[in-house]
């Protein structure tokens, strides 16, 4: 594919429901470009991969005002099925996108759905699983998989169909490090390809070296762009005063804690400083052999944050939801700073939860009724000073499942705050923020902490992680592998090497193959 790839042309677009989307916008891409769109939560790069793709308004409506053009098509005499063969999409939840039960049915389902000859589906579906590392996997249930793999069998599955734009829409919010640098190496194969790769990101830095357009929007109107040069030339200062988070590997590592380290707090009779203590975790899934989750001791200390690290799949979802008695099958106590043993029941109490998928503890008709729920005593006020510090106020009467995924994360953390309980477990509450509103939730987490609440934080954020941490925890395979304390020295060395993905490392090229395989798969 050569020349224009996609084509906005006086492009506006605004929801049925109200929300704002894109305003007055022009511009082009040529084919075989990575575009990344960056802004605030809410400005409008959601909605400009929406038009790519043809999900708004076709999928969710709204005016449409102007001409979108993707592959020499009108997207607004386009169906989307049609539409499908020269766009793919890869959305922030690849849960969300998957129609089969396994690797091998979701690879061919895009061919089936192009009524493609079986020879030729069968072929596509070996090759496309040669070239993203797929082949021993090809038959695995998509709800054994850890969120990177499923991620790169989201990728796979849209590229077996060889659409010649790709679309993807925070692709890496709940990704580990690893699992990054696979993604990185799925992006750089579709450019050697030449397909043209437009991502919606706040998490920039993986993309280093990647980006040919940077874009960044602001109330739904492109504001800046920038080469690929320019882009990875960006100071600093300028970067901090577009509300961007670092745009290189090297800006990420330069990040250091800034603030005191966590003073104890000790209690009247001269003990060390109060804490939780996990005794005897234990939790196996049915039909496994070996415990997913064994820790046998671990503090965790009161009025600060403990943060947990691990891979996708080392136990830290596990953890939480052993943490606040979720699961019965949780073996185990934890001590409270008194001394008593609070059981699944009693932790059930003492702790409430921000979910990684929001979606699935968001209830009522709005924002202010979401938190009001989660009051011990309903109290108008009082909820809407929590929306007032987490800049949700102006959407109180808005229904929570018609905003954006950012302004979603921070709906729930405004409930959990409300809850009034000692222990706050927040499982990736910065997934879909950008700078601004990440480190807005740092701050109150900070705050929270610092007025007695006890947080424990579960992330793979490195910038979100060295805002709050006081302690850091490490799960590998189900098991506390380390714990210190963040401001010790070689502390933030040893945080950022676990959660910053290296792009000069082999797994930045994951999915690359030898030149035979690479013509396989093409």
């Amino acid at each position: 594919m050569t020349g224009t790839a996609i084509d906005f042309c006086h492009v506006s677009f605004a929801y049925a429901n109200g929300a704002a989307g894109l305003r007055d916008t022009t511009i082009a891409f040529d084919a075989g470009q990575v575009i990344v769109l960056c802004g605030a939560s809410g400005c409008g790069k959601t909605t400009m991969t929406r038009l790519i793709n043809a999900l708004a308004p076709q999928y969710f409506p709204g005016i449409l005002h102007g001409n979108v053009t993707v592959a020499g098509v009108d997207t607004r005499t386009t169906d989307i099925a049609t539409l499908a063969e020269h766009v793919g999409s890869v959305f922030q939840n690849p849960d969300s996108q998957f129609f089969t039960m396994n690797v091998r049915d979701e690879l061919a389902f895009a061919c089936e759905n192009l009524a493609m000859p079986p020879d030729l589906i069968r072929e596509r579906v070996e090759s496309t699983a040669r070239a993203y590392a797929l082949t021993d996997l090809l038959d695995r249930p998509l709800a054994d998989m850890s969120g990177g793999q499923r991620q790169r069998v989201a990728c796979a599955a849209i590229s077996v169909a060889r659409p010649p734009i790709v679309v993807l829409d925070e692709p890496t919010s709940n990704l580990d490090a690893t699992s990054i640098n696979a993604l990185r190496g799925i992006v750089a194969r579709w450019k050697r390809e030449g397909r043209t790769v437009v991502i919606a990101e706040h998490r920039l830095s993986w993309l280093d070296g990647l980006v040919d357009t940077a874009l960044i929007l602001d109330g739904g109107r492109v504001v800046r762009r920038f080469t690929g040069q320019q882009w990875r030339n960006l100071s600093d200062s300028e970067r901090l005063h577009l509300d961007l988070r670092p745009v290189t590997v090297q800006q990420l590592r330069s990040i250091r804690v800034s603030r005191h380290p966590h003073t104890p707090t000790h209690q009247a009779d001269g003990n060390s400083s109060p804490a939780y203590h996990v005794n005897g975790f234990r939790y196996r899934y049915r039909h496994t052999r070996h415990d997913t989750l064994d820790i046998s001791d671990m503090t965790i200390p009161c009025g600060a944050v403990t943060t947990v690290i691990g891979l996708n799949g080392a136990g830290k979802s596990t953890f939480a939801r052993c943490l606040q008695g979720l699961d019965r099958r949780c073996r185990g106590t934890l001590i409270a700073p008194d001394g008593a043993r609070l059981q699944a029941r009693q932790r059930l109490d003492a702790c409430t939860t921000v979910l990684q998928d929001v979606n699935r503890e968001l209830f009522t008709e709005s924002v202010l009724a979401e938190v009001m729920l989660s009051q011990p005593c309903e109290n108008e006020r009082a909820a809407l000073d929590i929306l007032d510090s987490l800049g949700l106020r102006q959407l109180a009467d808005r229904h929570p499942m018609s905003l954006s995924g950012g302004q979603k994360q921070r709906v729930a953390i405004a409930a959990a705050i409300a809850s009034q309980r000692p222990i706050i477990i927040v499982d990736e509450p910065t997934s879909g923020l950008d700078l601004r509103h990440m480190r807005e939730v740092s701050s109150l987490i900070r705050g929270l902490a610092e007025r007695g609440r006890t947080i424990v934080a579960v992330t793979h954020d490195p910038e979100f992680a060295l805002e709050v941490s006081d302690y850091v925890a490490q799960l590998v395979d189900g098991r506390l592998a380390d714990w210190y304390p963040v401001t010790t020295p070689g502390g933030t060395a040893k945080l950022l090497d676990a959660l910053v993905p290296d792009c000069d490392s082999p797994l930045s090229h994951a999915g690359d193959q030898s030149p035979s395989q690479r013509d396989a798969g093409q």
